[in-house]
C-alpha cells in the first residue's frame, strides 16, 4: 500500500507546470527574435559551438530534480497496516472458576487471587503463543477472546471477581465447551484448555466434555486449587462467612478426585495448587511440553518512509546537470563544475546530501519498534522520546511511546501519550487503535463509563474491529451492573434515612411527652410546697 504522509506539499508540483510554460514561452520569443535577422538555418551558423539540445536536457534534469525533492517533502510511504507473520506457538484457553467458593482462604491470599497469580506468571512466560480467558461459575462467558496481546490479557485478568457472575455454582462442562468454541480456525496448531477450579462441579458433566475435547485433539489440564479438608467462604467486606439454610457455615472442599477424572478424560494432567510454587513450575513444564506449531498472526506494522530514494534521485539529477555544460566543448564535464555560477549548484548538492543523511524522527521510531519486538520496553521508550524531541507533532511517536509505557505497567503515563496522539492523529484506522488502547486502560481501572466512551470513538473510526465491539459490550454490561448496584444502594440509603427520620420523630414525640410529664410533676411539687408554707 502506498500513501503520502504530507500530501499538501504535492501542490508545489503545479509550480513546475508554470516553469515549463515560462520556459517554452522564452524559447518561442528567442526564435522570433532570431527570425528577424534572417533565415533560421543561416543564422544558426552564426552561433557556432552553441548546443541545440543540451540546454533543453539541463532544463528537464533540473525540473525532474525539483519534482523529486517535492515528492520527498510529501513523505511517500510504503507498507500496510496488517502484516501476517509466522510464529511458533500454541493456542491456550484459560478457564477460570469464579464461583463464591473461590474466595475461600485455605490458599493465601485466597483461591481466586492465587489462581490469578498463576495465570499472570503463565502469560509472562509466553512469547509466540495465543491466550484467551473464559470465566465460569453456574454459567460461562468469554472474558477475553484469544489473542497474542499479553498486556490486555493481564489487564482483563485483574477485573475478574465472583460478582460478575449472576448464576453461582460450578459448571466445568460449560466452561470446556465454550473454550472449544473460542479457538481460531487455523489448522495444525497445538491447543490446550487449562481449567482452574476447586473441583466442586455441581453439574457433573465435566468428564464427558473433556472426552469430547480430547477427541478433537485438544488437551484439558486441570489445576485444583484449595484444601481437601475444606475452608469456610468469607463474605467480602463483612468479616462473616456464608451459611446454609440451616444456619451452618458452608465449608468448601477441593474435590481432587473430580479434577483427576476430568484431566484424565481430557488427555491432560492434574496439578495440585497450594501455597508453594511447585504448581507454577509444573504448569510451565506442561506448557513447554506442548508441541509448538507455526501460527499465523496479524500484527500492526507502520508505514515505512521512502523519501530517501526520491532525494537520492534528485541529487543524481542535479549532479548530471552540474556536469553537463551548455556549449559544445571538448573539455571534460568536471571542468564545468568550477565555471561561473556553479558554486551555487555545489552548495545545493552538499545541502541535500546533508538532508539525506540527517537523523529523522522516523529513524528513532523504527529503532524503537525493533526494541519493542525484542521486549526491551525501557530502551524502546527512550527511542520514542527521542523521536518526539525531533517532531512533537507526530502522533505515531506518542502512540508507540504510550504502548511502551503500558508494557511497563505505567498506565497513567501511557494514557497521557494516548490522549496526545488522539489529538494529533488524522488517520481513522490508527485513531481507532488509539481509542481502543485507551479503553483497555480505563476498563482495567474499572472506569467503565470512560472506557465505553473510548470504545465508541474507536468504533466510529473502525466499525469492523471485533475485539473493540466485544470490549465495548463488556464495559457497557459492567457499567449498567454498577449503576444498578448503585441504584439499589441509593434505595437502601433512602429507606434507612426514612427509618431514621421516622425513629427520630417518634423519639422526639416521646421526649416531648416526657418533658410534659416532668413539667406537670414539677408544678405539683411546687403546689405541695406552697401548701406547706
Amino acid at each position: 500500500m502506498f500513501r503520502f504522509e504530507s500530501p499538501q506539499y504535492l501542490y508545489l508540483l503545479s509550480v513546475l507546470v508554470a516553469l515549463i510554460a515560462i520556459h517554452y514561452c522564452i524559447i518561442y520569443k528567442k526564435k522570433r527574435q532570431v527570425r528577424r535577422f534572417g533565415d533560421l538555418e543561416l543564422t544558426r551558423q552564426l552561433f557556432m559551438g552553441v548546443s541545440r539540445w543540451r540546454p533543453e536536457v539541463k532544463f528537464w534534469l533540473t525540473l525532474m530534480a525539483l519534482a523529486s525533492f517535492i515528492v520527498a517533502l510529501a513523505r511517500p510511504q510504503f507498507g500496510t497496516r496488517l502484516d501476517t507473520r509466522e510464529r511458533m506457538g500454541i493456542e491456550a484457553i484459560i478457564a477460570l472458576d469464579v464461583s463464591n467458593s473461590m474466595l475461600a482462604e485455605d490458599v493465601k491470599p485466597n483461591r481466586l487471587e492465587k489462581a490469578k497469580m498463576l495465570v499472570s506468571n503463565m502469560v509472562n512466560g509466553m512469547k509466540d503463543d495465543k491466550v484467551g480467558l473464559v470465566v465460569f461459575a453456574g454459567q460461562a462467558f468469554v472474558q477475553l477472546p484469544i489473542t497474542s496481546d499479553y498486556v490486555s490479557a493481564k489487564m482483563f485478568l485483574e477485573t475478574i471477581s465472583p460478582s460478575m457472575m449472576s448464576v453461582q455454582g460450578t459448571d466445568v462442562a460449560e466452561a470446556i465447551n465454550l473454550s472449544m468454541r473460542s479457538f481460531t480456525q487455523q489448522e495444525d496448531v497445538s491447543r490446550a484448555i487449562f481449567v482452574i477450579t476447586d473441583g466442586e462441579d455441581n453439574e457433573a458433566r465435566g468428564v464427558e466434555a473433556a472426552k469430547q475435547a480430547a477427541a478433537k485433539g485438544v488437551r484439558v489440564y486441570v489445576l485444583g486449587i484449595g484444601n481437601p479438608d475444606g475452608a469456610p467462604i468469607p463474605i467480602p467486606g463483612t468479616g462473616q462467612y456464608i451459611i446454609d439454610e440451616e444456619g451452618n457455615t458452608v465449608i468448601s472442599k477441593l474435590s481432587e478426585e473430580m479434577c483427576r477424572e476430568i484431566a484424565s478424560a481430557g488427555n491432560g494432567s492434574y496439578i495440585y495448587v497450594d501455597n508453594s510454587s511447585s504448581a507454577q513450575k509444573k504448569l510451565s513444564e506442561q506448557v513447554d511440553r506442548l508441541a509448538k506449531a507455526k501460527m499465523e498472526s496479524q500484527i500492526y506494522s507502520e508505514y515505512d518512509e521512502q523519501f530517501q530514494g526520491f532525494i537520492l534521485i534528485g541529487l543524481l539529477l542535479l549532479l548530471l546537470d552540474v556536469f553537463l555544460i551548455e556549449r559544445e566543448s571538448k573539455t571534460t564535464w568536471f571542468g564545468n563544475l568550477f565555471r561561473r555560477g556553479r558554486p551555487v549548484a555545489t552548495v545545493m548538492l552538499l545541502f541535500f546530501s546533508v538532508m539525506a543523511v540527517a537523523q529523522t524522527d522516523r529513524d528513532y521510531i523504527r529503532r524503537g519498534n525493533r526494541l519493542m519486538r525484542d521486549s526491551v520496553y525501557d530502551k524502546a521508550q527512550v527511542e520514542y522520546q527521542k523521536a518526539i524531541e525531533k517532531d512533537n507533532t507526530n502522533p505515531i511517536s506518542h502512540f508507540n511511546l504510550g504502548n511502551a509505557l503500558l508494557y511497563q505497567n505505567k498506565a497513567e503515563d501511557a494514557m497521557k501519550e494516548y490522549e496526545t496522539a488522539a489529538r494529533l492523529e488524522k488517520d481513522k484506522t490508527r485513531l481507532a487503535q488509539i481509542y481502543h488502547n485507551m479503553g483497555v486502560v480505563l476498563q482495567s481501572a474499572k472506569q467503565f463509563d470512560k472506557a465505553v466512551a473510548c470504545y465508541r470513538n474507536s468504533l466510529r473510526n473502525d466499525p469492523t474491529n471485533d475485539e473493540t465491539r466485544y470490549n465495548y459490550a463488556l464495559s457497557l454490561f459492567q457499567l449498567k451492573k454498577n449503576q444498578g448496584g448503585q441504584d439499589n444502594q441509593d434505595q437502601q440509603k433512602r429507606r434507612q434515612r426514612s427509618r431514621r427520620e421516622t425513629g427520630a420523630a417518634a423519639t422526639a414525640a416521646a421526649t416531648t411527652g416526657q418533658e410534659g410529664r416532668t413539667a406537670a410533676t414539677a408544678t405539683a411539687a411546687g403546689a405541695d410546697e406552697s401548701r406547706e408554707c
